[in-house]
């Protein structure tokens, strides 16, 4: 019976662990007018879902007509697709029914890498809502469903990001 309890009391502590919020790693370019922000994913990227894993960019420029530019960029484990097409389209559906969108040039070889950055435009109303799913359109779409609890470590890696300095 203890030996039950002690397994399951480090399969918490594990869970707890990989469900944390990644550090910030922080760039200044030589001239000093762009700062990055970004999630540092030098040991490994952060889970959006089974086979989906992302990073999170903040690009800062100085002065008032610059403004932050903040970036998603995905990554579809294992994930070569042969298409027809040129491009191809990977969504982020939102819980309130707005949908981010991408399109990603195919490589001369025809296949899809499995990468791509969405722009994201309000970073603030990405806080709000949730992102259910992704869905990359290939000659069949790949649905790629979040649970709770990676909802939740992104929108605090969102947070960290927009509240980096």
């Amino acid at each position: 019976m203890k030996k039950v309890v002690l397994v399951f009391v480090f399969l918490f502590i594990g869970l707890s662990i990989s469900a944390q919020a990644a550090k910030i790693k922080k760039e200044v370019s030589e001239a000093g007018d762009v700062a990055s922000f970004e999630l540092d994913c030098s040991l490994q990227f952060q889970t959006l879902a089974k086979g989906l894993r992302y990073n999170i960019t903040r690009h800062e420029f100085k002065g008032p007509e610059l403004k932050n530019s903040y970036r998603l960029l995905l990554v579809m484990d294992g994930f070569y697709s042969k298409t027809l097409n040129k491009t191809m389209t990977i969504s982020a559906v939102l819980s309130d029914g707005t949908i981010i969108e991408a399109k990603k040039i195919i490589e001369d070889d025809g296949f899809f890498d499995g990468a791509c950055t969405l722009k994201i435009k309000d970073p603030k109303a990405l806080l709000e809502a949730n992102i259910d799913k992704v869905i990359v359109h290939a000659d069949k779409d790949v649905v790629y469903i979040l649970s709770e609890q990676n909802k939740s470590t992104f929108k605090k890696n969102l947070s960290n990001i927009i509240n980096a300095k």
